[in-house]
């Protein structure tokens, strides 16, 4: 069932655990994240990233068309989140393809054109009805590796949030974007003090990269939403590698099915992670 991100992710953290949220590239992907958590029993968030759109030649409403039917068929709460948007007028698009969330992402900013073009940013989500997440700090991985300098400052995300007004907050505490290895450490301890510094759901990007005990440490500290999406992307093309290195079959249909098995399998291990099952 479609159900609005910020209500998701507000009763997670209710409950003091966290949600999932995955990245959604092809249909297959969709289809994978949410049998991963109707097998978990949980809610789950798909995320479409504007890299993915680009991916999709730019256009964005065939491959949201295509999620948020899989959300409706859904057995359990899904979500639809537009993620890592720096295009004004992509993110303008959010509202009328569906999405219920979008993250506006003015990181590579500095602190005072941040401000002011995420301020701008959810003022016009919010009138379109969205839940709007935004990014402090530099969350490493595709740019160079992330340093302990860029991680979010507490007073910082406070005044941050307050400015923009924005739903909740993706944080610099130590993960990096498209780790192929489990071997990030985060600090908890500055978790804690954002946690307690912010009003708003603080988010964990690049997740792929921790480790099991390390996400439930996150999650206990204060993380609500946990982005993860190369995990997913090891294990679909760990698995077409496995079948094309046994069949000649030229049906995409005999790899394609054990890639988005190996992606559901993948998803409901990390959902009960992250929510603490």
């Amino acid at each position: 069932m479609f159900s609005p991100t910020g209500e998701i992710v507000a009763d997670a953290q209710r409950r003091g655990v966290g949600v999932g949220a995955f990245n959604v590239i092809t249909v297959e992907h969709a289809e994978a994240i949410v049998t991963g958590a109707e097998a978990a029993g949980v809610a789950v968030i798909l995320q479409i990233s504007e890299n993915a759109v680009r991916f999709h030649d730019g256009r964005l409403a065939p491959i949201a068309a295509a999620a948020r039917c899989v959300a409706e068929l859904s057995s359990v709460p899904v979500g639809l989140h537009l993620d890592h948007v720096e295009s004004d007028e992509l993110f303008d698009q959010a509202a009328a393809n569906g999405f219920g969330s979008a993250m506006y992402d003015a990181s590579k900013r500095d602190y005072e054109g941040n401000v002011a073009a995420t301020a701008a940013a959810a003022q016009r989500g919010h009138a379109q009805g969205l839940w709007i997440e935004s990014e402090l700090g530099e969350v490493g991985g595709k740019d160079g590796a992330h340093a302990p300098g860029v991680r979010t400052d507490p007073g910082e995300a406070a005044a941050y949030v307050a400015a923009t007004g924005v739903d909740a907050l993706a944080v610099a505490v130590g993960s990096s974007h498209a780790m192929t290895t489990r071997d990030a450490r985060l600090d908890h301890a500055l978790i804690e003090q954002l946690r307690e510094a912010t009003p708003v759901p603080l988010v964990l990007h690049g997740s792929s990269g921790v480790g099991d005990d390390d996400l439930r440490k996150a999650v206990a500290a204060g993380i609500v939403k946990i982005n993860i999406g190369t995990a997913l992307n090891i294990a679909f093309t760990g698995a077409i590698r496995r079948e094309l290195a046994v069949q000649t079959s030229v049906d995409p249909r005999r790899y394609l099915r054990p890639a988005r098995d190996e992606m559901a399998a993948t998803v409901t291990r990390a959902l009960r992670v992250v929510t603490l099952l």
